[in-house]
């Protein structure tokens, strides 16, 4: 990854802003900034937050527990220890570095402690400036590179998937399935899923983001699988519904029907369109099947280093896609007492259509 244009990039940004620095916190925005692999344990416990001045050299700040991952991830940075807290480092560093005007991720940062920063800052003479989304805009063309990434990302979780399937059987438990998805992951050499696995059989799979339970798979019901790895920071997210047994008329009509809405959201992917209008395509062909109820959830969503991140394939969407661009493309009919499907492919959007990264059709043409 060319972190050098990057970082020159988000400097230029932050001189037009007129401030001498940013605090990043926001882990994925830390990784694409520095490939800094250190995980946080939740937002109030990080692992190093980047500081990038408007122009000179960026600084790591961290504590004892990371300093060797930092120094090996990101060697051309200057790594920084605060051993009494970073709101004790910061009012001393950053006069030392000529900063008198110090932004932050005010998305991702603690009401208290902006709250303290800029009270202990505004003591030391030192301005803090809320900036929203500056990287994360950054982020949301993928370069050669990152696209490279993402479809070694797909390609794992579809072979983790054909693995998995043939070993998919009734009375399973739907947390047994989830447990062998995470575990094949990890010994094909992923981060980690992307998101918890979703394993959702019979009546269950009509609830889009079920958590796997001890129910048993059902047999001659719909199973619904959605699962998603974290390969060199990026992530994949697949749904396939099918059904352990025999697929009555029902489930082939509805999954055909969801079918042809996931192709036709596709089909209107391309550069320059409107969000909402890809939303729109597929949405039209389950409503004029007299499903338009059943289908409540957004078209997609854009995935990177985070599995759910911008651009949003929504009705309430109105902004343009770009070529380079990473979506999501997951129609839905769900009805409670019966069940539901749901599938989803990831696609690249291009100057004259989209690419599809997920090569196996097996499981959406049925």
């Amino acid at each position: 990854m060319n972190y050098a244009k990057r970082i020159d990039k988000l400097q230029a940004i932050l001189r037009r802003q007129k401030v001498d620095a940013l605090l990043v916190s926001q882990p994925e925005n830390r990784r694409y900034l520095s490939g800094y692999t250190g995980g946080d344990h939740g937002i109030g416990e990080t692992s190093g937050l980047l500081l990038i001045p408007a122009r000179g050299r960026v600084h790591l700040l961290t504590d004892f527990r990371y300093r060797l991952q930092a120094e090996q991830d990101v060697p051309w940075a200057t790594v920084l220890l605060y051993p009494k807290g970073l709101l004790k480092l910061l009012p001393q560093l950053l006069p030392d570095l000529g900063i008198s005007s110090l932004a932050f991720e005010s998305h991702y940062t603690l009401h208290a402690t902006a709250a303290r920063l800029g009270e202990l800052l505004g003591k030391a003479g030192i301005a803090t400036v809320p900036l929203k989304g500056v990287v994360e805009k950054m982020r949301l063309i993928k370069d050669d590179d990152e696209i490279a990434c993402i479809r070694r990302s797909v390609a794992l979780n579809e072979e983790v998937f054909q693995e998995i399937f043939p070993a998919i059987r009734p009375g399973q438990t739907e947390i047994e399935t989830a447990l062998a998805i995470e575990a094949a992951m990890r010994l094909k050499g992923a981060e980690g899923p992307s998101f918890p696995s979703i394993i959702a059989s019979a009546e269950r799979s009509a609830l889009p983001h079920a958590v796997p339970s001890a129910m048993q798979i059902a047999k001659d019901r719909p199973l619904t699988v959605d699962m998603g790895l974290i390969l060199d920071g990026y992530c994949s997210d697949m749904t396939r519904t099918f059904v352990p047994g025999k697929a009555d008329a029902k489930f082939l009509e509805l999954h055909r029907l969801v079918r042809r809405a996931q192709l036709a959201g596709m089909r209107a992917i391309r550069a320059g369109v409107r969000a909402s209008k890809v939303d729109r395509a597929a949405r039209a062909v389950i409503a004029d099947a007299g499903y338009g109820q059943a289908f409540g959830h957004a078209l997609g969503h854009g995935v990177g280093l985070a599995v759910h991140e911008d651009p949003r394939l929504s009705a309430l969407n109105n902004k343009q896609l770009r070529a380079g661009m990473v979506v999501t493309v997951e129609p839905g009919v769900y009805l409670p007492g019966w069940g539901g499907i749901r599938l989803e492919n990831m696609v690249v959007v291009r100057e004259d259509g989209c690419e599809n990264l997920n090569t196996d059709s097996t499981w959406l043409d049925v």
